[in-house]
């Protein structure tokens, strides 16, 4: 094909640079008469380097960077407000290209760099003691708006994230096909290379994608937000997951662990005098008790204008202490970013001037 053909306008919507598959690339390559390297060449720099503008692949033609300029897209987030916490971590609110917003978070720790993307932007399920869950739910994230997320942070650190967990805004389960893709793109050799085990899904106990989860190829890991095993307590938390009933999740949780071999996570924030008592002791223990799981304690992180409050060290103490003599692994788990609103149950999509 001529250079001149190269350039011709195209006759179909801007192909999605982030959203494309290796075959659509593929096509546009031969479709352009350019050899089939070249869709490699061009993945890398979009998933590898972070570039959206063919304008800075330098090793591709300069005809051929013209015919990406013409026929397709790759628009980058715009950050709208970033905040430095005191322990470090970095939250960002990231507007796309439709003008939805979502919030990432950076985690930096000894040699490693921890990212929480959101799935979301806003949420659904309405969970009452989360910020994110009070603004509801503006619509799902793209895979290439998750991937994106944890370049933007990458790029701002300039170092290399060795881990990723989808805790931020959103249930990543009730957009359980681009969560999967954001999670094989950042998993893949030719992309960030992250390890699976390294990737953590949260979610609030979708037991039909549990299931479907428990049946993919990757070891990624998995985390649900337990927060009570009393089922009036657990609906009156979190009412978006009142039809998954807790007698279920269970056998759920067990065909999980006996398909994959693999632990999952259960996260129980602890709120003053509502699920931090000895009742709520007991029946996580029976919950737990003899199956393959770890159990994250979190102080509820302080939320303004909520009628919950976080549970004491001492009653923290007490899950801990009681969880290990039924011979259940747990540990408290320390909240990142608290003072910039960054850590669980906080991110609310909030511009501080």
């Amino acid at each position: 094909m001529t250079e001149e053909n190269l350039h011709d306008s195209p006759t179909t919507d801007p192909l999605d640079l982030h959203a494309c598959t290796h075959g659509q690339l593929l096509a546009l390559m031969a479709e352009l008469g350019q050899p089939a390297f070249r869709a490699a060449q061009i993945e890398d720099w979009v998933w590898s380097k972070g570039v959206a503008s063919p304008d800075e692949m330098t090793n591709l033609p300069k005809a051929l960077r013209g015919a990406l300029a013409a026929r397709t897209s790759a628009s980058s987030a715009v950050e709208l407000a970033r905040q430095v916490s005191l322990d470090g971590s970095r939250k960002y609110l990231l507007r796309f290209k439709d003008g939805a917003a979502a919030e990432c978070v950076g985690m930096p720790g000894t040699r490693k760099l921890s990212v929480c993307v959101s799935t979301q932007a806003g949420c659904a399920m309405g969970c009452v003691f989360c910020a994110t869950g009070r603004s509801g739910l503006i619509r799902s994230l793209t895979a290439g708006e998750i991937y994106e997320q944890v370049m933007h942070v990458r790029n701002d650190f300039n170092t290399r994230v060795t881990s990723v967990v989808f805790m931020g805004q959103g249930e990543p389960f009730a957009n359980y096909d681009e969560t999967l893709k954001a999670l094989r793109r950042l998993n893949a050799s030719g992309a960030l290379n992250i390890g699976a085990r390294h990737l953590t899904v949260s979610t609030c106990g979708l037991i039909p994608q549990i299931l479907r989860f428990a049946n993919e190829p990757e070891q990624f890991t998995l985390a649900v937000s337990l927060h009570s095993t009393i089922q009036k307590t657990r609906d009156a938390l979190m009412p978006g997951v009142k039809r998954f009933s807790l007698v279920h999740l269970y056998a759920a949780l067990g065909e999980y662990t006996d398909k994959t071999g693999r632990r999952p996570t259960y996260e129980f924030a602890l709120m003053r005098g509502v699920n931090d008592t000895d009742e709520e002791i007991d029946s996580l223990c029976d919950f737990c008790r003899g199956t393959l799981c770890h159990v994250n304690i979190i102080q509820l992180n302080e939320i303004s204008g909520s009628p919950f409050h976080p549970s004491t060290s001492e009653r923290a103490q007490a899950f801990i202490d009681r969880l290990a003599r039924v011979g259940v692994e747990a540990t408290i788990r320390n909240s990142r970013g608290a003072d910039i609103d960054a850590a669980c149950g906080q991110l609310r999509q909030r511009v501080i001037s």
